[in-house]
């Protein structure tokens, strides 16, 4: 096969007229061309019949990604057929089994060798001594990531999912927000400056260490419970300019205006029958049915602080006339000595990369979903990757069943490993939030961050581990985050009337005015709540600019009261791949027109 190069390719795709001026695609071409030992005018005139019978796209490299899973592969697949030797090639390997492979592939060579009179001008692969360094193409596969990450190499399971393989849709962009122009998917800054990334409120006032559980009261449950009655209403009368509430459960002839928390009169879930208004101790801590038959709109659920008008004429039923929604908190602003020096340094655009476990298919604990990943971030070079758990799934079947070659501990060690690792010549920024189904992690709520013990002092500075929830403030942006379904769970509970179609965007907004990261009460059975620390550590200290709420439902890219809400969606779905999100964030301290400006310029939500 003779040589191969990018100036060789661009010559041909030139003679189609087909221009390409990114250096970027050229290389991914003649990367194709390695892997399948292909000519230069080979690839182009498989691309240009690739081309034509997808209606003439471009030439990028999300083009090039399809063109090599749907034509490439298959043809390189159809070359081999089923063999053994095929199925022995293509199997997924560890390094130590990549290094056996590759000596024993140079002692055969040697050993022909010594039978034949090597022709002239011919070059024989070198052995690997001192004197002799090792060859570029065994470099290039033991460093690749894809091959140092694979599942063999840190997955108790080494059978690869069929499903997920075959999955199609990949790079696909299903969510958008904003407008990007041209290719800005690509991180800037990497190693060259220092990112601002820490938690809003310094470590002195946020969960960093682990804490004992399960010796919480009923009545300390109360008190807290309590506490946000009143201090939410306190807002919302300040807010509406409410004069004094009146007790719940008094008789009285004229309209009264009432505080209270929603609850159901059972058990079951709530409906527009079963509603009841809880007051606090200073309203008489009594409960009263309501009667919502002359609201013309409403959104409730469980938990819920509201404000309510209406006629209580024998103290037994409240019956509603006006609902009093709350208010969100103001956004976070900068100190002024912090705006003086953005003033002197203004950082450019951020990518933000955002993916949510679980990080493997349902049918196997290969990992290969986390080595795409993995591929996409060194592809991307994003500044900030947040990984959001289950890490190790404890609804996982393997997981449940106990069929793992080693502790769970273990598994996770190697999985944040390999990610830590496999990104370490990008330079991004790691964000590792921890979920209640990872399996060897403490099942509370609010949860403590992980402890990465095996970190060298150069990766510990790269890594930053916060509790779920958190907020943390990267450039003067904040981000709210939380890997428990807080949509999934509302969405099973809350009930409306002519209050709009999109769910998501009622939930996100009772999230945001309620002020608090799970404003549900009483929580799903799987939540297992502290309340004296989730008291301290569960509520929104301001309104997020970004909000993160990973959940099974549907994904998507939306702003809710001036805050952008994200469901990155999960990385894998049952047996088949998911998706995640990027965004691009600048720290905007200026306003138009008087309003303020999100700092989040666009955002996609993208197929693995």
């Amino acid at each position: 096969m003779s040589s191969v190069n990018a100036d060789s390719i661009k010559l041909e795709l030139q003679v189609f007229d087909i221009a390409c001026e990114d250096d970027m695609v050229l290389d991914k071409l003649l990367e194709q061309c390695l892997c399948n030992r292909l000519q230069g005018e080979d690839i182009v005139s498989e691309w240009v019949a690739f081309s034509t019978t997808k209606g003439g796209v471009k030439l990028s490299l999300d083009t090039l990604e399809q063109f090599d899973h749907q034509v490439l592969k298959k043809k390189n697949k159809a070359k081999h057929g089923f063999s053994k030797k095929t199925e022995s090639h293509n199997r997924t390997r560890d390094v130590k089994s990549i290094e056996e492979l590759i000596k024993a592939e140079e002692e055969e060579e040697n050993l022909l060798d010594s039978y034949s009179t090597p022709a002239k001008g011919s070059q024989k692969r070198r052995l690997t001594t001192p004197e002799h360094p090792q060859s570029k193409r065994s470099a290039a596969l033991i460093s690749s990531p894809a091959l140092l990450l694979s599942p063999a190499s840190f997955s108790p399971s080494s059978t690869p999912s069929q499903k997920y393989s075959q999955r199609g849709s990949r790079g696909e962009v299903v969510s958008t927000f904003g407008a990007v122009q041209g290719n800005r998917w690509l991180g800037k800054r990497g190693q060259q400056q220092s990112i601002q990334l820490e938690l809003l409120e310094g470590p002195e006032d946020s969960l960093i260490n682990n804490y004992k559980y399960m010796f919480q009261r009923l009545r300390d449950v109360r008190n807290v419970l309590t506490e946000k009655i009143e201090e939410l209403g306190e807002e919302l009368r300040t807010h509406f300019s409410i004069e004094e509430f009146s007790p719940v459960s008094l008789p009285a002839q004229d309209c009264v205006t009432v505080l209270g928390q929603v609850c159901c009169d059972s058990n079951g879930k709530l409906n527009a029958q079963s509603v009841m208004l809880e007051a606090g101790p200073e309203q008489g801590g009594q409960q009263v049915p309501v009667n919502l038959t002359e609201l013309r709109e409403y959104s409730l659920f469980p938990g819920q602080v509201v404000i309510m008008e209406g006629m209580n004429t024998t103290g037994g039923k409240l019956v509603a006339s006006k609902l009093y929604e709350g208010v969100p908190l103001p956004f976070y602003s900068a100190p002024i000595k912090q705006e003086m020096d953005v003033d002197i340094e203004v950082p450019g655009q951020l990518m933000v990369m955002v993916a949510c476990g679980p990080y493997t298919p349902s049918d196997g604990l290969t990992f290969d979903p986390l080595v795409d990943l993995i591929n996409v971030i060194v592809r991307d070079r994003p500044d900030i990757c947040i990984l959001l758990g289950p890490f190790v799934d404890s609804k996982h079947d393997h997981i449940e069943k106990y069929q793992v070659t080693e502790t769970f501990e273990a598994i996770f060690s190697r999985c944040v490993g390999s990610v830590v690792e496999g990104t370490k010549g990008v330079g991004c920024r790691l964000v590792l939030v921890p979920s209640q189904r990872d399996v060897h992690h403490h099942f509370i709520y609010p949860q403590p961050p992980f402890i990465l013990q095996d970190l060298s002092k150069e990766d510990a500075e790269r890594v930053t581990l916060v509790s779920d929830p958190c907020t943390l403030l990267i450039e003067g942006v904040t981000f709210g985050l939380t890997s428990t379904d807080i949509l999934f769970h509302m969405s099973a509970e809350e009930i409306s009337c002519a209050a709009g179609s999109d769910r998501f965007s009622r939930i996100l907004k009772h999230m945001l005015t309620q002020r608090s990261f799970y404003p549900l009460y009483p929580p799903v059975e799987e939540v297992n709540m502290d309340y004296e620390k989730f008291q301290s550590y569960g509520q929104m200290p301001v309104c997020p600019d970004i909000l993160i709420v990973p959940s099974e439902l549907r994904y998507f890219i939306k702003d809710v009261l001036g805050c952008v809400c994200v469901n990155p969606g999960r990385l894998t779905k049952g047996q088949v791949g998911g998706s995640y999100a990027r965004l691009l964030i600048q720290r905007s301290s200026t306003s138009v027109d008087g309003k303020r400006s999100s700092p989040c310029v666009a955002g996609q939500v993208v197929k693995i």
